[in-house]
């Protein structure tokens, strides 16, 4: 059996009782990085086998379904969060299916969510887009497509690249168009920056230094496609 095993964004007290009785169980571990998990599975007292995963190495991937296929009951994990969103892990699931080895996944924690939920938007539809591709005119690209859906829109930015990432925004979706960026979620200095793209552009690059990983959520919501779906979903009943 491979688990699938969301570890926590920031906070260590959101680890769920359900993951820790899985990491207690298992007969080994899978992960990104085996220091930072070895840092976690120390903090609740667990000791089990680390086993690095590599998801762009075709052999670290066969090895892990090879232990799998040997009877092993294996946990996925990835540095933080939920494994398969925007982190390692899909390619592993998909050959565990396809060698016949039964996958169950946890619920836990994702930066995501967590963003949207406290945003103040809509809790209807939305789009993920994750991390964009490193090219401007490939993630400007993505970004229209997601707009024209009028519903918000999430992607996944470093620190490093935050401010070039929300001028492309400010370009692509015109310099208006609000935003909420939201970084080191759970944490000590957690922060929800709300206003434009364009402002939050300006606040970020005055900083010295922008620590944590940043949830933008682009507001393209409008209220009339919602309405549209109420009134279709009265017809339909």
């Amino acid at each position: 059996m491979l688990y699938i095993v969301p570890t926590p964004i920031g906070n260590l007290r959101d680890i769920t009782l359900r993951a820790l009785d899985v990491l207690q169980a298992c007969d080994g571990v899978l992960c990104e990085d085996t220091r930072r998990t070895q840092t976690l599975l120390t903090h609740f007292q667990i000791h089990k086998p680390l086993y690095r995963y590599n998801e762009n190495d075709a052999r670290s991937v066969m090895r892990c379904v090879e232990a799998l296929q040997a009877g092993k009951n294996c946990a996925l994990v990835s540095d933080c969060g939920t494994p398969c969103i925007s982190d390692p892990g899909w390619k592993l699931v998909k050959a565990a299916l396809a060698a016949g080895i039964a996958v169950t996944a946890l619920p836990g924690p994702t930066a995501m969510a967590c963003a949207l939920s406290a945003a103040g938007l809509t809790g209807g539809a939305f789009t993920f887009l994750g991390f964009l591709p490193r090219k401007p005119g490939k993630a400007a690209k993505l970004i229209s497509g997601a707009a024209a859906l009028k519903h918000p829109v999430i992607v996944y930015e470093s620190p490093y690249r935050v401010v070039k990432m929300l001028e492309l925004i400010a370009k692509t979706l015109g310099e208006n168009i609000p935003v909420v960026a939201a970084r080191e979620i759970s944490k000590v200095y957690e922060e929800y920056a709300r206003g434009t793209a364009r402002e939050l552009a300006q606040q970020f690059s005055k900083k010295k230094k922008v620590q944590g990983e940043f949830v933008l959520i682009i507001d393209c919501f409008d209220s009339t496609v919602l309405q549209e779906e109420d009134e279709n979903a009265d017809f339909e009943e």
